[in-house]
């Protein structure tokens, strides 16, 4: 390829399903003097660890930090081990709980060993923006509150909604968008990119930049957010739509199974690293019906099962799945627990870990989502006798019980 021709590709790479770029010249201009004089640039991205596991929502802005690297780009991962303490106000209606420093310090852990099965780690600084905060002291965050005004602050969608609802808005949520884009002015940030819900956070990094004469305005990459499994809500593991990087390579490849086929297109996009030829190409595929859009969805399972495993655990993956899904047998490692004779069928599938609460276990009996040794059951006040069952909700929880 001419330097012209890596440009080209490189650029159209960045831009594959970003939701908004501002700036989009100056990226240009980066990636274009990378190509032209091997000088490379920086990218920042904040994650504050808030929560111990990442999911495929996450990879999102992952897979776009792993484009720019391929591009010229060095990341800086930022964890907000300072701004966690505060918690981010987006889109919230209340003021977040506090972590504990231990907590926070213990999820940041996790979220680097989990980061690099999908960055490039001798490309990435992982850096904490305690470092900076902490020493910026009172007077220095007395001279950044004066570069913004509680009206422009206001200004914020989530912070008008409470403030006309008469809801409360802590000052230290005013503060978190200031630091935020504190970080960028430290960090002498070119590129800095996150969701479509961080834009009035990633803006203020410009602002900041300015502020505070850094000599660069960085641009602004935003992502769209990744609706979850239901193809409806963005994906959360407290709505339990989720694909969680960690999870057991046999659930990755399920859950992935799981979406509509007019959701795996959206996922095509956002998370595989096919080119968007080779996705066009599939599509194209599917359309004419040369390919079923079950093969077409099988293929992105696997794909995205090998890169947080490898290609046997993902080639095992599948054939476990059709093992249970197509032959109508039993999985091979299924969780096994002992309960005591007489319990009730619903408290069963609570302790065997297939069933958060009674109170769903009811609901799912009642649905038919709910078998015992594969055959379909309808009563919920039934009560086990002794003997060994298998249970099952649905098509992918199965559970191995004693009863004595």
């Amino acid at each position: 390829m001419s330097t012209t021709e890596l440009i080209k590709t490189a650029l159209d790479e960045i831009n594959r399903g970003t939701a908004e770029i501002i700036d989009i010249e100056r990226i240009e201009k980066l990636v274009t003097k990378f190509y032209e004089e091997g000088e490379t640039y920086t990218v920042k991205a904040g994650f504050d660890p808030t929560g111990a596991d990442l999911h495929l929502g996450h990879t999102v802005l992952l897979q776009k930090l792993r484009v720019f690297q391929n591009h010229g780009g060095r990341i800086q991962l930022l964890i907000g081990d300072f701004t966690a303490t505060i918690g981010d106000p987006t889109g919230k209606s209340e003021t977040r709980k506090v972590l504990d420093r231990e907590t926070i310090m213990a999820n940041a852990q996790t979220y680097q060993d989990q980061v690099f099965n999908v960055l490039d780690e001798s490309k990435t600084e992982v850096v904490f923006n305690a470092k900076w905060l902490e020493e910026l002291g009172a007077a220095g965050m007395v001279a950044l509150t004066t570069t913004f005004n509680v009206a422009r602050m206001l200004e914020r969608d989530d912070f008008e909604k409470r403030y006309k609802a008469g809801q409360s808005i802590s000052i230290s949520e005013f503060l978190y968008p200031l630091l935020q884009g504190y970080d960028s002015v430290e960090l002498k940030s070119d590129i800095e990119i996150g969701g479509t819900d961080q834009k009035f956070n990633l803006l203020m990094g410009r602002h900041l930049q300015r502020a505070y004469s850094v000599g660069k305005e960085q641009a602004v990459l935003m992502m769209p957010i990744l609706e979850g499994l239901d193809g409806v809500q963005k994906m959360s593991k407290s709505l339990n739509n989720y694909i969680g990087i960690t999870e057991e390579p046999k659930d990755i490849y399920a859950k992935t199974l799981s979406i509509s086929d007019e959701l795996m297109w959206r996922y095509y996009e956002l998370l595989s690293t096919k080119s968007l030829e080779e996705i066009e190409k599939i599509r194209e595929d599917v359309a004419n019906g040369t390919l079923h859009p079950k093969i077409a969805k099988e293929n992105l399972a696997l794909e995205l099962t090998a890169r947080f495993y490898n290609e046997e655990s993902a080639t095992m993956a599948k054939s476990e799945f059709d093992n249970v899904f197509k032959s109508n047998k039993l999985p091979t490692d299924m969780v096994e627990c002992e309960v005591e004779a007489g319990i009730w069928i619903c408290k069963a599938l609570v302790d065997a870990g297939i069933e958060p609460s009674t109170s769903q276990a009811r609901r799912d009996i009642k649905q038919g989502a709910v078998r015992i040794d594969q055959e379909k059951i309808s009563d919920e006040k039934m009560n086990l006798e002794m003997g060994e069952y298998i249970l099952q909700v649905g098509k992918r929880k199965f559970a191995k019980v004693k009863v004595k």
